[in-house]
């Protein structure tokens, strides 16, 4: 396999100190590290949020219903 080079320009100082102390945290050199980033970043698979909303929200509604009033009955019985 050919390895390519690429070359990053007009990287904020900021975001620079954050490669490098992440590099450092994680054993790595800074290239790899960001290398290590972009794969990360490009194998993620697309979430759709409107559908993930709505399982979420589906998945809220089916839990059983809490009182809290009787709750508190519960932690507080048996306290003086």
């Amino acid at each position: 396999m050919r390895m390519l080079n690429l070359t990053l320009k007009n990287i904020p100082a900021e975001l620079h100190l954050q490669l490098k102390a992440r590099a450092e945290s994680n054993r790595r050199s800074l290239n790899r590290e960001i290398l290590a980033l972009l794969e990360a970043q490009l194998g993620a698979p697309a979430v759709d949020v409107a559908s993930e909303q709505e399982r979420l929200e589906g998945f809220v509604a089916a839990l059983p219903h809490v009182d809290h009033s009787r709750v508190r009955r519960y932690r507080s019985s048996g306290r003086t």
